[in-house]
C-alpha cells in the first residue's frame, strides 16, 4: 500500500501538466516562490491578476514584477513567516493589471523539506472586496437607520412606516403618544415599535386605510376621524409600491394646534418639516427614485391637509 501511494506521488510530480490543470481549476490567485524569492509557478488567477503569464513570470523574482510599494510589504512578509515557523494570514490591497483596486487577503505556507529545510513559499490570495464593501454598505444602512429613527422624533406629526406584511417598520414617539396608553406603554418597551402589528395599534378604519393602499398601490388615502376623544387627521401614502406605506398623523384638537394656529403656522410648519421628512425618508428609502416619490407624497399630503383647514 506504501508502495502504491509513493507510485502515485511520483508519477503526480512527473506530470506538469496535471498539476497545471489542477491549480489553474482554483478560482483565486497562487502562487509558488522558492527560498530565494523567485517564481516557480502561479496559476491562471495569479497571471489575470498581474497581466503576465506563467511563462513570463517563472524564474523572476518578486522584485521583477512587483511595484515597489508591494516589493516591501512581500519581503516584510516573507520574514514574518521565515520567523515565526508558522502559517500567515494578512490583509493587502492590491492594484489588478487592469488597473482596479482590490482588497485581499493573503494565506502564506513555508514549504519545508523532510529534513525541515525552508524551500519556497506558497501564497493563496482571495478577493475580499465586494464582502468589504458590503459590510460597510450594512454598517451604513444601520447608521443611517439609527439617525432616520433620531429625526423621526423631531417631527411634531405622528409619523409610522408600515410594511406589505402590515408590520411597523418604525415610528415616532407622537404617534405613540396618539394611538393611547397601550401603544405608549409598548414603545418604552420597544422605541420605534418595530415589528408590531399595525391594525392591533390605530383604529380599526386606518388599519383598513393601510391595508387598502398597500393593495391598490394608489399614492394617497386622507380622512379626519376621532380617536380617544382626538380629532385625528390620517394622511397615508404610498412609499414603495405596494411594499411599504406611511401614515402621518397630526391631532387637530390639541390645545397646542387650534385652527388659528394651523392657519398662521401651517407654511412656516411644513417648510421646517419638509427637510426632515426628506432625510429621513432618504435614509430609509431603497433607492433615490422611489425616495422622490415618497418625499413629494408626503409633503403633498401635508400641504393638502392644510389647504383644506383653509377652505
Amino acid at each position: 500500500m506504501i508502495y502504491e501511494q509513493n507510485a502515485f506521488l511520483s508519477g503526480f510530480i512527473k506530470d506538469p501538466e496535471l498539476s497545471y490543470k489542477i491549480i489553474d481549476s482554483l478560482p483565486f490567485p497562487i502562487n509558488y516562490r522558492d527560498s530565494e524569492g523567485y517564481y516557480i509557478t502561479c496559476n491562471k488567477a495569479f497571471e489575470k491578476m498581474l497581466g503576465v503569464s506563467r511563462e513570463e513570470l517563472i524564474g523572476k523574482s518578486y522584485l521583477e514584477s512587483q511595484p515597489a510599494e508591494v516589493d516591501e510589504m512581500i519581503e516584510l512578509r516573507d520574514k514574518e513567516l521565515f520567523e515565526s515557523q508558522t502559517d500567515i494570514v494578512y490583509e493587502h490591497h492590491f492594484k489588478s493589471a487592469d488597473g482596479t483596486n482590490h482588497e485581499m487577503i493573503v494565506y502564506k505556507s513555508a514549504i519545508r523539506g523532510n529534513d525541515g529545510k525552508f524551500e519556497g513559499i506558497l501564497s493563496s490570495l482571495y478577493d475580499v472586496s465586494d464582502r468589504r464593501k458590503a459590510e460597510l454598505r450594512s454598517e451604513k444602512a444601520k447608521e443611517d437607520s439609527v439617525i432616520a429613527s433620531a429625526m423621526l422624533q423631531k417631527i411634531r406629526a405622528g409619523i409610522v412606516i408600515v410594511d406589505h406584511n402590515l408590520k411597523v417598520i418604525d415610528c415616532n414617539s407622537t404617534f405613540a403618544s396618539l394611538m393611547g396608553e397601550e401603544a405608549e406603554e409598548l414603545y418604552e418597551a420597544i422605541p420605534g415599535l418595530q415589528g408590531a402589528d399595525v391594525k392591533e395599534l390605530v383604529p380599526e378604519i386606518v388599519g383598513k386605510m393601510f391595508a387598502g393602499l398597500l393593495h391598490t398601490g394608489e399614492e394617497m388615502l386622507e380622512r379626519d376621524l376621532t380617536h380617544q376623544n382626538k380629532l385625528l387627521h390620517i394622511s397615508i401614502v404610498t412609499i414603495f409600491k405596494n411594499r411599504v406605506v406611511g401614515a402621518i398623523i397630526r391631532n387637530l384638537s390639541s390645545p397646542k394646534l387650534v385652527r388659528e394656529e394651523i392657519i398662521s403656522r401651517a407654511m412656516k410648519v411644513t417648510r421646517q418639516n419638509i427637510e426632515m421628512v426628506q432625510r429621513v425618508a432618504t435614509l430609509l428609502a431603497e433607492n433615490a427614485a422611489q425616495t422622490e416619490d415618497m418625499l413629494n407624497s408626503i409633503v403633498a399630503a401635508y400641504k393638502y391637509g392644510e389647504d383644506r383647514k383653509d377652505e
